[in-house]
């Protein structure tokens, strides 16, 4: 059974496949694989991804120490994982270069992180095997301007950022450009949706609003024909009045536009407060 496709499994993907020419940052990307990617006191890389596996299959090299072992999943369901003996080497050194120490942090994110898609709420995490690796990666993240947040899972410290902007950051310093435009269009996409849900919903308030509105006024001025009779009212308001009545649903600019001759919303608004004054006085 296949790896399922998503936003984190499609960048770490991408990400293994990307050449690496520089021999001092395929080491540090080696170095990091086996950092990140090994449980405590075990020389033993695992990964889910069979991409991830052979990328780092091919870093290593001749200091490989045997094939890539496919080792099915025990429930259901469960995805095969994807093991590599390590080599016994001295830990890895603190990385020099800028472009070292991204390596390292796509290593890690190759390693030990997950990406989530904005359905879910962004959310950029990562895992480390130990309280040792942990602070190397938070010192590495920190290096390139990012502060992650961190919680304990399992009695295991997670580094995670929820802001769209240090995720997409954080996908650029490791070269993860498939992933950032991604998200990006993803975000725009999201934010779209938002903005039309926005004016949609102030549209539906202002058509509420101004039901409610034509509702009082029809209120009042069939008081001020019951108590007063429109026909004593002035033409001007008389006319506003028989067409607020005839047309209970119309805005005040339909209003304006049904008067002879056609008058501005404005106006039509003043004579509207000049009939709500009338029906007021007669109420006292």
């Amino acid at each position: 059974m296949s790896a399922p496709s998503s936003l984190s499994s499609d960048a770490k993907d991408a990400l293994a496949r990307t050449p690496v020419e520089a021999a001092h940052c395929r080491a540090a990307l080696r170095e990091g694989l086996a950092t990140y990617g090994t449980a405590p006191g075990r020389r033993v890389f695992r990964t889910q991804r069979p991409a991830i596996a052979r990328l780092l299959w091919a870093l290593l090299g001749d200091r490989g120490r045997g094939p890539v072992r496919r080792v099915p999943g025990r429930r259901l369901r469960k995805l095969p994982t994807y093991e590599i003996d390590l080599p016994d080497e001295p830990a890895a050194s603190k990385p020099a270069t800028r472009c070292d120490r991204r390596m390292e942090l796509r290593a890690a994110f190759l390693a030990s992180g997950s990406l989530a898609a904005p359905a879910r709420g962004y959310h950029l995490e990562f895992v480390p095997p130990d309280d040792a690796a942990t602070r190397r990666l938070e010192g590495l993240l920190r290096s390139e301007g990012l502060r992650p947040r961190t919680s304990r899972r399992k009695g295991r410290t997670v580094l995670y950022f929820k802001d769209v902007d240090h995720i997409t950051l954080f996908l650029a310093a490791i070269g993860a450009a498939q992933a950032m435009f991604a998200l990006e269009d993803l975000r725009a996409l999201k934010e779209t949706k938002n903005r039309i849900h926005r004016l949609v919903n102030s549209e539906a308030a202002n058509v509420d609003r101004a039901a409610g509105a034509a509702a009082a006024q029809r209120k009042r001025i069939e008081l001020i024909a019951d108590a007063y009779g429109l026909r004593n009212l002035s033409p001007v308001l008389r006319e506003v009045a028989e067409l607020r009545l005839a047309h209970p649903s119309d805005t005040l600019a339909e209003l304006g536009r049904r008067c002879v001759p056609e008058i501005k919303k404005s106006t039509v608004n003043s004579r509207m407060a000049a009939l709500l004054r009338l029906a007021k006085t007669l109420e006292t």
